[in-house]
């Protein structure tokens, strides 16, 4: 699940003390952080999400072998998407754990697709611990940054995903036909969540560029 940026980064590109910026276009790192700033990127982290899921949920006779398969390719895409997103945090001390999670979910996906892990035991076990660190990440995240616009979709966002950690981990399924629906269930509900936050974040980014341009119309008046 990804996790909004910071509300000083809507503005633009960080600054130095001097009114200098500490990157250019050329800057790896700005270009991430340019990239993770967009809500274009949050939606199709979501659409990321949601395939997988609807791929689940109408194809409950996959066997465990696909299921697995599809896990690994969503968690290895959930962790490209949360390594891009953590270079648009401000803040560098909150980029670590952003980067971990994402390390996490690299190997998760790893694991998922390796065949002699693919028991309905470990495949709900690696997905419902990502799912519940995920969840507990961004909790805190949507707690720490009060700033935060529309907070109340990232908390929204966090709790789903320590429930369906939760669920995953304390009702393994006994087959998997049960699984697949499981997931895929998840799978569509968290995308729903991440799709509701990056119009919500396309929201305060226009909300912004409108506030900059009546300050600006108004600094032009004054002169």
């Amino acid at each position: 699940m990804a996790t909004s940026p910071s509300q000083g980064s809507r503005t633009g590109a960080d600054s130095g003390p001097a009114g200098t910026p500490y990157g250019t276009a050329d800057d790896p790192a700005q270009v991430l952080a340019a990239l993770g700033r967009s809500w274009t990127w949050i939606l199709a982290s979501a659409v990321a999400t949601l395939v997988p899921g609807i791929l689940l949920l109408v194809w409950p006779e996959a066997t465990l072998h696909v299921v697995a398969v599809l896990m690994g390719l969503y968690l290895l895409a959930a962790g490209a998407f949360r390594f891009v997103t953590a270079f648009a945090r401000q803040e560098q001390g909150h980029r670590l754990p952003s980067l971990l999670l994402a390390v996490l979910y690299v190997l998760a996906g790893v694991l998922c697709l390796r065949n002699p892990l693919q028991t309905i035991t470990a495949l709900s076990l690696i997905v419902g611990l990502v799912w519940l660190a995920s969840g507990i990440l961004t909790l805190y995240t949507a707690l720490a940054a009060r700033d935060l616009p529309h907070r109340g979709f990232l908390l929204g966002a966090a709790v789903l995903g320590i429930v369906a950690g939760v669920v995953v981990l304390a009702l393994p399924a006994e087959s998997a036909r049960a699984l697949t629906r499981l997931l895929g269930l998840w799978l569509v509900l968290l995308g729903l969540a991440e799709a509701g936050l990056a119009f919500a974040w396309r929201a305060a980014l226009r909300g912004s560029s409108a506030a900059g341009r009546h300050g600006l119309t108004g600094n032009a008046r004054d002169t």
